[in-house]
């Protein structure tokens, strides 16, 4: 290669090389814009200290307070315990860094976005003092953001639209109604039983564990499905009520129609006890060591309670 050849092709490295600096020097800037345009409202060191959550819909207006690492609801002044996954993600709404666009920062634009006086409003606090105070405005033209705007400022965001499946639900949705509140998570399976004992008005099932096999008795199965005994079992760990009653209401029932008791290998038992059906077919249920009552609708309590062909080998 000739020195002229040599030359040229020293230039077209160099140009190379220059070219490559400059394109990672504009990619990183761009970067750079793209992480300062992201916005979050509680870091996560303001979001540990959260211990109670303050939600105005305009409509309904409810409280969360956490005591022990677990959350619950205070409503009309009845505490009832929440779903702890609910909470967790209604959180990460405000404590995941992503793109909330400033629209306005002029105090006369907050009627057009929603953000008066009857907008809706959350508060967050930790140990009374008040940690964020945010208000919720109308949803974009698209109906896929929703406008905000913290309190004692003027900036007014967008982003994300899913907030309102937590403020325009019943407040049911809220409640953790497991009559047996620690399986949620899965943290309870049939595995963990040793024997069942189900007692509808008087008449006795009862499941015992041997090694891996389940004996019945108070009824007759000619060929036992285990599968079918396990997945039985299963359904009265995870299953649910429709809504709590009332305290003041709870205490003129009675619970002595019916009844389920579960005895787990660390030796608690957990006993369901459950009423008659009431007009509309609906029952009521209290759990041993549990202040709350559920109301069971028909279609949970058929399947809480049934017939020795349902346990049988198809």
């Amino acid at each position: 290669m000739n020195y002229k050849n040599r030359l040229i092709f020293l230039f077209i490295i160099i140009a190379v090389l220059v070219f490559a600096y400059a394109g990672s020097f504009i990619f990183n800037s761009d970067t750079g814009n793209v992480r300062s345009a992201l916005y979050v409202w509680m870091d996560s060191q303001t979001a540990g200290r959260v211990n109670r959550i303050s939600l105005n819909s305009g409509w309904d207006e409810f409280e969360l307070v956490k005591k022990n690492d677990q959350w619950f609801i205070i409503y009309y002044y009845n505490e009832y315990p929440a779903r702890q996954m609910r909470v967790e993600d209604f959180l990460s709404v405000f404590t995941t860094r992503s793109a909330w666009p400033v629209r306005s920062s002029n105090d006369s634009t907050y009627e057009r976005f929603g953000l008066g006086d009857d907008a809706s409003r959350i508060t967050f606090y930790g140990n009374n003092q008040i940690l964020l105070d945010v208000l919720l405005g109308y949803d974009d033209i698209m109906g896929r953001e929703t406008y905000f705007r913290r309190i004692g400022q003027n900036e007014v965001r967008s982003g994300n639209n899913s907030i309102r499946t937590y403020l325009s639900g019943y407040i049911t949705s809220w409640y953790n109604l497991r009559l047996i509140p620690e399986s949620e998570g899965g943290s309870l399976n049939s595995a963990n039983v040793q024997r069942l004992i189900v007692n509808n008005n008087g008449e006795t099932q009862i499941f015992s564990r041997v090694n891996r096999r389940w004996e019945i008795s108070g009824i007759t199965a000619e060929d036992p499905d285990v599968n079918a005994i396990d997945s039985y079992i299963n359904f009265i760990l995870n299953a649910e009520g429709e809504d709590f009653v009332d305290p003041f209401y709870a205490s003129f029932m009675t619970f002595d129609h019916s009844y389920i008791r579960l005895e787990f290998g660390n030796g608690s038992i957990i006993t369901i006890n459950v009423s008659e059906p009431d007009e509309i077919n609906k029952r009521y249920a209290q759990v041993s060591n549990s202040e709350y009552t559920y109301v069971i609708p028909l279609w949970v309590s058929l399947r809480l309670f049934r017939d020795a062909a349902s346990f049988e080998m198809q």
